[in-house]
């Protein structure tokens, strides 16, 4: 198989483009590497890629300029790219999330009519539901996104199976629920929660902590989005981790891996939702997608990485 990775140097797209090349397939990688965070992170989790023999890094801005004659030439589509977090999508900060998310989508996707793909993976968010009347929430509940950034993440599933409907494109889209794990962004809370451990910092919490998540481990999200590209389905579905926790239930977890967190309750941020949960039995069905990585287990993986990994750059706490 030939894959197109578009968000290659992030966080999902460089963890799919290592299984990918794993699997023996080629991988040609899109990322223009946007400064939405730290430029050197994407630089990092891009070399073990660029002297894989089966990988091509491009890096055109898809919102201007998609490659066609790549497109063309692959099987698959994983469209992964895009302009992230809920908070920062407020105010005169939108604009490149509507160029990102909502602009580039709709350029690829054009480019991609026509080119005999096996099909199109589109990477969207939990955030298109809002605060869901019902938990675990399932594909049918009525998308009410509370943020910027939801909204744009749902413009784009509905500029894909737009053209999905008009244009015959093959096209799944995938409901990503709290990725953690390895690699994961410095901007995102996992990140900074095992940053914070290790200094002896103090950690932020937005509201009082009974918010719940469905945590979901990025080997899980890999493995959905592989068994979306050989599936024969076109739809959406929810990909979730099973655990849905309370951030004060997970903050007592990774206190037993870490030790005491000097943790700060403020406000909560807007966009922020109460609670998600995802009911995963479509994806079950049609993708034989079942999350098999538990909370524990990832956290120990991510507390691996990050006492590596950040070993380096912050005094690492007795």
């Amino acid at each position: 198989m030939i894959a197109i990775v578009t968000g290659a140097a992030g966080f999902i797209g460089s963890s799919l483009s290592r299984r990918l090349l794993d699997g023996g397939h080629e991988v040609v990688g899109i990322d223009c590497m946007t400064a939405a965070y730290d430029v050197e992170q994407k630089v990092h989790n891009l070399e073990p890629l660029l002297d894989h023999p089966r990988f091509e890094l491009l890096s055109p801005d898809l919102a201007e300029d998609v490659p066609a004659d790549a497109i063309h030439g692959a099987d698959v589509v994983f469209h992964l790219a895009g302009q992230a977090s809920v908070t920062a999508s407020w105010g005169s900060g939108f604009a490149p999330y509507a160029h990102h998310n909502i602009e580039a989508t709709q350029r690829l996707l054009e480019t991609c009519v026509g080119a005999g793909l096996r099909r199109f993976v589109y990477g969207s968010s939990s955030s298109v539901y809002g605060n869901a009347p019902s938990l675990p929430t399932s594909e049918t509940e009525l998308p009410r996104p509370v943020s910027p950034y939801g909204v744009s993440k749902l413009a784009g599933e509905h500029l894909v199976l737009a053209y999905h409907r008009t244009w015959g494109l093959p096209v799944t889209a995938l409901r990503f629920f709290t990725v953690y794990g390895p690699a994961q962004r410095p901007d995102m809370a996992f990140h900074k929660l095992f940053k914070a451990a290790l200094r002896g910092d103090p950690f932020r919490v937005w509201g009082d902590g009974t918010a719940t998540r469905d945590f979901t481990f990025i080997d899980d999200i890999v493995t959905g989005l592989v068994a979306a590209a050989g599936a024969d389905w076109d739809g959406v579905a929810n990909l979730g981790g099973g655990h849905r926790t309370s951030i004060r239930k997970l903050l007592e977890l990774v206190e037993e891996l870490t030790g005491p967190i000097d943790i700060r309750y403020e406000a909560p941020a807007a966009g922020d939702v109460q609670d998600t949960s995802a009911d995963v039995r479509v994806a079950a069905t049609h993708l034989g997608y079942h999350p098999s990585t538990d909370l524990r287990t990832g956290l120990a993986a991510m507390h691996a990485w990050a006492s590596h990994e950040l070993l380096d750059r912050v005094p690492v706490r007795a």
